[in-house]
């Protein structure tokens, strides 16, 4: 999957899970502060990050993710191993 694609995936998760408008969902943006997830929502995200790519995500790799780039990037490696 390319970034592009990634974060068209990631705008459905966002809007399907969080009813969380797609134009909002840009690389930029914030998980917590301009998208106003918390840790239950992000636990949610990691969780449909999993099933989008078939592989388990290691908590300790996911505290780091604080923007929709940061997300792309964990997929990208997911992807990669």
């Amino acid at each position: 999957m390319t970034r592009e694609q990634i974060l068209n995936e990631l705008r459905i998760i966002l809007q399907d899970t969080f009813e969380i408008e797609p134009e909002r969902v840009t690389a930029e943006a914030n998980l917590f502060v301009d998208l106003e997830l918390d840790s239950i929502d992000a636990v949610d995200l990691a969780i449909k990050l999993q099933q989008l790519t078939g592989k388990r995500i290691k908590p300790d790799g996911f505290k780091t993710v604080r923007t929709v780039d940061d997300v792309i990037t964990a997929v990208e490696q997911l992807l990669a191993a």
